[in-house]
């Protein structure tokens, strides 16, 4: 049976899947992080690096672009290592990436940083989909991805707050280089008690990388996958680069609030990630996935036409927004772990990211050219990158509904 049909009773984590659940939530929080924190950080890092907004969707699809790349050189060679060993070399790389943020001085630094930044960090979320693949069977993997979806609520209840207070107390810088001190904890736990996950080495496989790849994306599934991945990424990375802008310059919320209501949405989306996962293992992956997305349509064509509003009122609207936005996360990643074959499930993990993240690098570009940043911090055609995140979400409506068909007849068909 496909991996979105939902089990007929929960089953309980083993005491290794559950540290390694924590682990692999804790990585999350360090990566995400390091994304997300450059949208509360426009405010900032745009005036005194003397950046234009053009400048800034530069930077923030360059840590895209890199990691996207990334993946596809690694996807051939991603089945050959024990996913440990390769987990900690990436990881390694983004922590040093991320220091070199918190060093930078000017644009032109801060954009090498965050391209070696991408190119390490990148792979990481691969690597963490293929380990839970490995680790855990279909029936507990909605209960995983909302609980590692929790490490994108703890950066927001717990990191974005905090870099936001630290980058107005002390300078923009602080809040990179606290994270790669805080990162480095994940390191040493990776391996100090991290065991090997190896067992898809003992499979065969294709001995030639380019072959493995080759086999990878020649798969039709997978290619309905990674289009469905890339419609997914497109709408919020141009959504969200420019939406603390949106919310200063528009909906008139002054700069002090805004840990405010990253802090709020943070708390709610903690309670709501988990909560989905649970309705995905429960209740099968489309009806969670299309609630979602109704509720995410439904937001995003009110808020991206906010004008000046109380601070409640915006956070109301962001804790909508990202329960909408969690409930097609959950379910799809829960869905997509079981589409490879586990011999595939490094490469497959690795393209999945890599066209995610170049698909964001590309919208971000692109969204940064649609908006205009005016003097007075006015951010003009917001509702346009609105209506493609819609538009993107109701095409994906559909290629989801296709590919849940064609597994459930492929897990139907004899032999």
């Amino acid at each position: 049976m496909p991996d979105s049909q939902p089990a007929a009773a929960p089953t309980p984590f083993t005491p290794y899947q559950r540290f390694a659940t924590g682990l692999l939530t804790m990585l999350q929080f360090a990566v995400i992080l390091d994304f997300m924190i450059m949208s509360p950080l426009g405010a900032l890092i745009m005036p005194a690096l003397s950046m234009s907004a053009q400048q800034f969707g530069l930077v923030v699809s360059a840590y895209a672009f890199s990691a996207g790349i990334a993946g596809l050189l690694t996807a051939g060679f991603a089945d050959r290592f024990d996913r440990k060993r390769l987990l900690l070399f990436f990881y390694t790389g983004f922590l040093l990436g991320t220091l070199w943020c918190g060093l930078a001085t000017s644009f032109e630094s801060l954009l090498m940083a965050r391209i070696v930044t991408g190119l390490f960090g990148g792979v990481i979320g691969s690597i963490v989909m293929a380990i839970v693949g490995d680790l855990f069977e279909p029936a507990l993997r909605g209960r995983v991805m909302g609980l590692l979806q929790g490490g994108f609520a703890a950066s927001q209840v717990l990191g974005l707050p905090f870099g936001l207070y630290v980058a107005a107390h002390w300078d923009w810088h602080g809040p990179f280089i606290a994270l790669a001190a805080f990162g480095a904890a994940g390191g040493v736990l990776i391996a100090w008690r991290m065991q090997p996950v190896d067992a898809h080495l003992a499979l065969p496989n294709d001995r030639s990388a380019f072959k493995h790849l080759l086999h990878t994306v020649s798969n039709g599934r997978h290619l309905q996958a990674f289009l469905i991945t890339a419609l997914l990424t497109t709408g919020g990375f141009m959504l969200m680069p420019f939406a603390s802008a949106f919310s200063v310059g528009n909906v008139g919320i002054d700069l002090a609030h805004l840990p405010v209501v990253y802090l709020v949405t943070g708390i709610s989306t903690l309670v709501v990630a988990p909560l989905v996962g649970r309705l995905t293992d429960r209740l099968g992956t489309l009806p969670v996935f299309y609630t979602g997305s109704a509720i995410t349509i439904a937001t995003v064509a009110f808020y991206t036409r906010l004008g000046p509003s109380p601070l409640i009122e915006l956070i109301v609207i962001n804790v909508v927004l990202f329960a909408g936005i969690f409930s097609r996360m959950v379910p799809w990643q829960a869905m997509v772990a079981g589409i490879p074959s586990p011999e595939q499930r490094g490469a497959f993990s690795a393209i999945n990211a890599a066209l995610q993240q170049l698909a964001g690098g590309l919208a971000a570009l692109i969204a940064g050219h649609i908006v205009r940043i005016g003097p007075d911090g006015h951010v003009a055609h917001f509702p346009w990158v609105g209506n493609v995140l819609i538009a993107t979400t109701l095409i994906v409506g559909v290629l989801i509904w296709r590919l849940r068909r064609d597994m459930t007849r492929s897990a139907a068909a004899p032999g």
